[in-house]
């Protein structure tokens, strides 16, 4: 019930006023059919002592009766209407609210969060769920809620009639309730048990969709084994689900004939009342009508409640991604960074990634010095690109320090630690934006203004430093261009040059510390040349390490 609770909480906060209008809406909504079926009970009374003349007509009440039924009917459709708009705002409110709580939650995590599958599992598990799920369990909810009045009102008009008449209706059901929480269960397990074979269905597809492998796909022909493998996947699952359904149908078809033989015997039994003049033919009506809208609110009600149990298991999900915390972050009290970094120092680290056997760096030690190039070389798997994320604290290593000028760096602010060290990555991000945010992107607070306002030289002056002006001047709107293929006017760049654009994000920043890891892999020796040469104009006042092949 608690996280219903919190579900419930989640959507209520992403619009308040919508939310209190859906409860408003969902109270009218239960009470004004009632209204609507008294009404109705009085007109079939005046209308039948009108017949037999066993009274004075009066056609004014009739009249007015229908006049009374025509604008609560009415009403109850401009309350549906307005319901169903309000929906609609809720919900879009609801899916932006929820993809801002799931990307600030994966963004705060480690890094070491992502070299497991289990994070994967939980983390699609929860994407099923977060965009839906709240605002199905809000209309559970209110369903249950709209169900309860409605019933309390039926139960008040069959009460007339007699006891046993609800008490059946109850028992009746009952089977049904039965099957559909043992139903919610066996399908929340099934599902779960699946996480990966899921994973991998979108895997294969995003393989025969995806640009990056497009041009492999082709070239060895691969094209049929993926979607073989898709297709075999997806077979699985669907088996799977069509004999649990087939299962349940039967069962379902078991109930609904409980509740038929129920509503058999209680209109029987009112037909009896009403030929020994127990009721009125308006009361008939009017009892005819409550049982079988009970019957219809009482399934409501047992589906809300099945509903309910079905979504407490899935929005689980949601929450056991949202309870992951992050283990790196910032000191309680951090120190403040030095105002001039002249040392940089790797002592005695030892470090493993999460289930490997064997460490990645043992006792490793290394210093850097303000006004040097620092190279680390070193073959594949020897640890280089390791030294960058301990360095930026996407990890801490197991044993050992990394220093700067003497103090732990576990003592500063991530944020400014990060400011303070500029990486140009191995896999750096090749952005589908322009030419001027894909360099604007390394100084993240300052992006807005950079390229709106007053800071476009230092875009532009970091992008001649690194030799990439000359290829984005050629672009039809030059920094204002497009990058890439995935939108409209991209145009796409190659390795080279997208190499170079990583570099002068890490010119713009001009940190006092910079790392670049493999930063020639894609370049030409004249583009070489020159990113020497700019190595050896910028290295006076920095700490540079250089991570390559041996």
């Amino acid at each position: 019930m608690k996280k219903l609770w919190q579900a419930l909480m989640l959507v209520r906060r992403c619009n308040r006023r919508s939310f209190r209008l859906r409860v408003l809406y969902v109270v009218l909504q239960s009470v004004l059919p009632l209204v609507n079926l008294y009404i109705l009970k009085l007109l079939v009374d005046a209308v039948t002592a009108a017949a037999t003349h066993s009274v004075s007509p009066v056609a004014i009440q009739p009249l007015m009766l229908l006049a009374a039924m025509v604008t609560v009917f009415l009403l109850n459709r401009i309350v549906s209407a307005l319901n169903a708009v309000n929906n609609d705002v809720l919900g879009q409110r609801l899916v932006d609210y929820m993809a801002d709580i799931m990307q600030r939650q994966a963004a705060r995590l480690d890094m070491a969060y992502y070299d497991t599958p289990a994070y994967y599992d939980s983390l699609h598990r929860a994407q099923q769920e977060a965009s839906s799920r709240p605002l199905v369990i809000l209309g559970n909810f209110m369903s249950l809620f709209g169900s309860l009045l409605s019933i309390a009102g039926i139960v008040v008009m069959l009460a007339s009639a007699s006891w046993w008449v609800i008490v059946v209706m109850v028992l009746a059901v009952i089977p049904g309730f039965a099957v559909r929480l043992y139903k919610a269960r066996r399908i929340y397990r099934f599902r779960r048990d699946n996480t990966q074979l899921y994973r991998r269905t979108g895997y294969y597809s995003s393989l025969l969709s995806s640009r990056a492998y497009a041009a492999e796909m082709r070239a060895y022909n691969l094209t049929d084994y993926f979607r073989r493998r898709f297709v075999d996947s997806r077979s699985r699952l669907v088996g799977q689900l069509l004999r649990i359904s087939r299962r349940f149908g039967t069962l379902d078809v078991l109930s609904s004939i409980i509740e038929a033989v129920a509503m058999f015997a209680i209109v029987w039994l009112l037909i009896q009342q009403a030929f020994a003049a127990a009721i009125s033919v308006g009361t008939f009506v009017m009892l005819f009508e409550a049982f079988r809208r009970g019957q219809g609110y009482l399934s409501s009600l047992v589906s809300s409640i099945a509903a309910l149990y079905d979504n407490r298991l899935f929005v689980g999900n949601l929450f056991d991604f949202l309870d992951f915390e992050p283990q790196i972050v910032s000191p309680a009290n951090p120190v403040p960074m030095p105002e001039k970094i002249e040392v940089v120092e790797f002592r005695d680290i030892t470090f493993r990634y999460q289930d490997m056997e064997h460490d990645v760096l043992h006792h490793y030690n290394l210093t850097a010095k303000v006004g040097e190039v620092t190279r680390i070389e070193g073959e594949n798997g020897y640890g280089k690109s390791t030294l960058v994320k301990l360095l930026l604290r996407l990890y801490d290593p197991q044993e050992g320090t990394v220093l700067i000028n003497g103090i732990d760096i576990r003592s500063f602010s991530l944020d400014e630690l990060r400011r303070k060290v500029g990486v140009m990555f191995q896999d750096f991000g090749r952005y589908s934006l322009t030419a001027e945010e894909n360099i604007a992107f390394s100084m993240p607070a300052d992006i807005t203004q950079a390229i709106k306002q007053s800071n476009n030289q230092a875009i532009r002056n970091s992008a001649h430093l690194a030799g990439a002006d000359t290829f984005i001047e050629r672009l039809p709107a030059a920094y204002d261009n497009m990058l890439g293929r995935t939108f409209d006017g991209g145009a796409e760049l190659s390795m080279g040059q997208w190499q170079r654009l990583a570099f002068a994000r890490l010119l713009y920043t001009d940190a006092p510390v910079m790392v670049l890891d493999e930063p020639v892999a894609w370049i030409d020796i004249a583009a070489r040349e020159r990113f020497n040469a700019v190595i050896e104009q910028i290295k006076h006042d920095k700490i540079i390490l250089i991570i390559s092949h041996a």
